[in-house]
This record gives C-alpha cells, structure tokens and sequence, in this order.
C-alpha cells in the first residue's frame, strides 16, 4: 500500500509479526527496540529499517527523531511488556516503587513519548493502534494498571487528533505464545489454565493480534477510533 509505518518493539513477537504484514502489503517499514543486534537482525529478515533506542526514554526518544521517517501513516505503539517477570517478588516501598515505576515506563510512557514525538508527522487520516492488554480488565499488578492507563490515554489522543481523520485504537490480546513476554515463567499449569478461559480452547498467536492491526490501519476502519478490540478468544468479553 506504500504507506510509512512505524513498529516500536518491532524485533519480536507480536511487534514482529505486525512489521512483517506491512512489509508483505507493500508498506516502508521502520521497527525500533532497545537490542540493536536484535533490530538488525530482523530489519534485514523484513527488509525494514530498524533504528535502535528505549522508547520509555523522553532523552532516546528526541535522539531518534531525526531518524525516523518525516510522515508517517501508521504508528503502532508495541514496545512494552511486564516488567515484574524480571525481578524477584518484594514487598519492601522501596522495591514497589521501582517495579511500578518500571511497568508504567514501559508501557505508558513508551507509547505516549513515540506518539507525541512523532504528533506532528502523522498524515492526515492516519492511524495509531497501541498494544494494550487483558490484563487491564483483569488485573496483573501494576502491569495491569499500566494497561488501563494506555486505554485512557489512547482516549485523549483519538479525540485530539479526530479533526484530521487520525485515529487512536487499543488492540488488547489475551494469551499470545511464541514471544518473549513471559520471559521463560509460563508454567504448563497456568498455560493450561489460561487457554480453558477462551471460549475456542487454543492459544492466540503473534498473527491474531497482526490481523487486527491490519484492519485497524486500513481504510475500512476510519470511523473506529477510541476503541479497545479485545483478541482473546473470548477469554475477557470487552464492553
């Protein structure tokens, strides 16, 4: 389609799989993540650009600026993650105030910096989808919180940009396998548990969540904005 698309986090998983569908469709695609070898490697696979740096960063963000693309079609704000599978369970204030502060960095501040970094780049009628999460709806810590607060602010920014025909949607998946969000913690017991709440009994994968994106940023969706679509296989009935 010759569209100029960003995918922050774009080196794996589901920010992967959703670079790899605009590249197949014809897009220009830029991915950016904090690995640059891991960048590299898959811009080469894509034939992306990639261009490293912490998008939770406002310092790394302006840096970048000039590298990414002067306009831009679609923003995909994916780069995130729970933070809390990296460090050990603490209850200390101390210890909770730094894991909070870690998931809100990588979740909120990550999509809410690109986004206003890139405000002015943004073509009109373009489109921006960020990653949210079940866990917004059913609670997962301060991960969870960090969900709910991108589902608030992707509502100040569709209504904000909604005069130019932009929009702002929140694509929230359940269970994804085939990425690194659980950081090698997913037990069999809790996977197992975790695909008995869907109502089709399997795992969601990296391409569910790429297809709704792909929608999302079509022109058959210009009057949806605002909106969270849940990708869960009925796991959590979005309202």
């Amino acid at each position: 389609m010759n569209r100029e698309v960003v995918v922050t986090g774009g080196g794996t998983g589901i920010g992967y799989a959703i670079a790899a569908a605009f590249a197949r469709a014809g897009d220009r695609v830029t991915i950016t993540g904090r690995r640059e070898s891991v960048l590299t490697e898959a811009a080469a696979l894509l034939g992306a650009r990639a261009v490293a740096f912490d998008a939770g960063d406002h310092a790394a963000v302006e840096t970048a600026l000039p590298e990414l693309p002067e306009s831009v079609d679609v923003l995909v704000n994916n780069a995130g993650g729970n933070t809390d599978f990296l460090r050990d369970d603490n209850t200390d204030l101390a210890t909770l105030n730094t894991a909070w502060t870690a998931n809100f960095r990588a979740n909120v501040f990550t999509a809410a910096l690109v986004t206003a970094g890139l405000r002015d780049r943004l073509a009109d009628n373009g489109r921006i989808i960020t990653i949210g999460s079940i866990a917004a709806h059913i609670g997962a810590g301060s991960y969870g919180w960090a969900k709910a607060a991108v589902e608030a602010w992707n509502s100040d920014i569709a209504r904000a940009l909604g005069l130019r025909g932009i929009t702002a949607n929140v694509v929230a998946p359940g269970l994804i396998v085939d990425t690194e969000f659980f950081h090698g913690k997913l037990t069999d017991e809790r996977r197992g548990r975790l695909v008995s709440n869907t109502m089709n009994k399997r795992e969601g994968r990296p391409e569910d969540i790429a297809e709704v994106v792909e929608f999302l940023a079509g022109p058959g969706a210009g009057h949806v904005t605002g909106q969270v679509v849940h990708v869960n296989g009925g796991a959590y009935l979005g309202s």
